[in-house]
């Protein structure tokens, strides 16, 4: 049975994509259904915590899959030294900061489109960080990133857990579109 035979969990990449995997490497992974029902729209795994160094890669790889990237919000606790403002590819990105401690990082694209992505700590071991972005680009997932990094040994501790029965019923998307 050749691999294009063996069935695959949808919205996952194969496994055998994932051996090597180093913090930069598995860099982005974006959810694959156009619904967009899931908590998060995929995950992050960058090299550092130096905002400078790891954003053009992002903003470029994002820019091919979803058009211009304009805003950028983060977690000003996350990051060390944020600029207002990058000059990516011949463009200008903003950044906003605030010190939300979510794990996640804000995609805008055009004036109202919100893409939330899960960000993978630096210090996470392969497996992990494997399991966490799998995990944050299924189409049924609900988890809040927090969560997600908690339940896959990424997590940095300062969340509370989150059992089924703290979930709020249809929990899901910002305003998107």
């Amino acid at each position: 049975m050749s691999d294009a035979d063996t069935p695959r969990e949808v919205n996952l990449l194969p496994d055998a994509i994932h051996h090597a995997v180093k913090p930069g490497t598995a860099l982005l992974r974006l959810v694959t259904t156009q619904s967009r029902e899931g908590n998060l729209d995929g995950a992050w795994w960058p090299r550092s915590r130096d905002i400078g160094a790891e954003l053009p890669a992002l903003v470029t790889a994002l820019t091919e899959y979803l058009g211009p990237v304009v805003r950028v919000g983060l977690d000003s606790d996350a990051w060390e030294e944020l600029p207002t403002r990058l000059i990516i590819d011949d463009r200008v990105v903003h950044i906003d900061s605030f010190p939300v401690g979510d794990d996640t990082i804000l995609i805008t694209r055009g004036d109202q489109d919100l893409f939330s992505l899960l960000v993978v700590p630096p210090h996470a071991t392969p497996d992990a960080a494997r399991a966490a972005m799998a995990r944050a680009v299924r189409a049924d997932n609900i988890a809040p990133a927090e969560q997600i990094l908690i339940d896959t040994g990424t997590g940095t501790g300062r969340a509370r857990l989150i059992g089924a029965e703290g979930r709020r019923e249809g929990q899901g998307r910002r305003g998107t579109s």
